[in-house]
């Protein structure tokens, strides 16, 4: 058995794109899947949420699967405005001295007065409850309904001073129970374009990517090995001066010690994490091999192995193991650890 691979026997190999099995797997782990799954239901919401600019609190409450966090992570990407960019709108009295909103609604004057927000010292996706572990608990805190009633209708308030930037984005409850106009407005503004779930959904796989690795050879290796995400190994750093040691992707320890790395990349951006294991390949094996561990490498992706090959074959002239991203080829480096450990 090769373990040593050359570029065109890495290709044969590889998938090159996510499989629809990976995928439907890491889905399951990322807040897409929520996201998707509750799709409907959100829009559905948006359309019948007419009667009063508090309409959608009444709708949402008769929802079966869609929560108020989730609800409100819908309306942040559909108004295109993160976690990072509404904290800049923080003191909020800065944008609404009266801290409230008033507008017109359907020839009335209405008045919504803040219960939280002026209090709050961060917009944030953490601050906010809205990762994959908080979003869909029914948490009905007065926080998430002031940022929907800013995200509905503070670009409609007589009474706001938001930013050019948020003053379009943040007039969404002026169409309200108007089926047509959501429809057009939904179709060129929601998920499948937001930059906001493309940045996290692109990190979701990346992990995915390496827990996958980990769990398959955990299932190929006895239960004396030890298996760890974001391991180390001993002695072993990037460069001779004092510091830190090295961390990689996955570490593994064998029943007799021997320590192996294994470094995950499955891309297919043009980012420059492959460029940077490139350039570190040849000092790290070097410096591994001389303690008597081993740096192994699982490669994939056609951004990889058709787009950036010259940093490939430095790691493949570099590298004691080197497999491609499916369940054969992890079994193949299964296999090594055995073999040398």
């Amino acid at each position: 058995m090769a373990y040593n691979r050359t570029l065109d026997e890495l290709k044969s190999k590889a998938s090159l794109h996510w499989t629809e099995e990976l995928v439907t797997a890491a889905n399951k782990e990322t807040l897409l899947f929520d996201l998707l799954a509750t799709q409907d239901e959100f829009i559905a919401v948006l359309k019948v949420a007419s009667k009063s600019p508090l309409s959608w609190r009444v709708v949402l409450d008769e929802s079966e699967n869609l929560t108020l966090p989730l609800f409100t992570k819908h309306l942040m990407i559909l108004c295109d405005l993160g976690g990072e960019t509404l904290n800049k709108i923080l003191p909020i009295e800065k944008y609404f001295p009266d801290l409230g909103i008033n507008l017109s609604w359907q020839g009335k004057g209405f008045t919504y007065k803040f219960k939280a927000i002026q209090d709050s010292k961060s917009l944030t996706n953490s601050t906010l409850n809205l990762s994959k572990n908080h979003i869909k608990k029914n948490n009905r805190g007065p926080l998430l309904e002031d940022l929907v009633m800013i995200l509905f209708f503070g670009g409609l308030a007589e009474n706001g001073f938001l930013p050019e930037q948020y003053l379009v984005n943040t007039q969404i409850g002026s169409m309200l129970g108007d089926v047509e106009t959501l429809d057009s407005y939904i179709q060129q503004n929601y998920i499948r374009v937001s930059t906001q779930i493309k940045g996290a959904h692109s990190n979701a796989l990346g992990h995915f990517a390496q827990n996958y690795v980990a769990n398959l050879l955990k299932e190929n290796l006895s239960d004396a090995w030890k298996v760890k995400l974001e391991g180390s190994l001993t002695g072993v750093k990037h460069s001779d001066e004092e510091g830190a040691e090295s961390n990689f992707d996955i570490t593994a320890v064998s029943p007799n010690g021997v320590q192996f790395a294994i470094e995950v990349s499955f891309q297919v951006t043009t980012n420059s994490v492959i460029e940077r294991k490139a350039r570190d390949s040849a000092a790290i094996q070097q410096r591994a091999n001389a303690l008597k561990h081993f740096i192994c490498y699982v490669i994939d992706g056609a951004g990889n192995i058709n787009v950036r090959k010259h940093a490939v074959k430095t790691i493949l002239s570099h590298s004691d193991c080197t497999v491609a991203l499916t369940g054969p080829e992890i079994g193949v480096l299964s296999d090594f650890l055995k073999l040398n450990g």
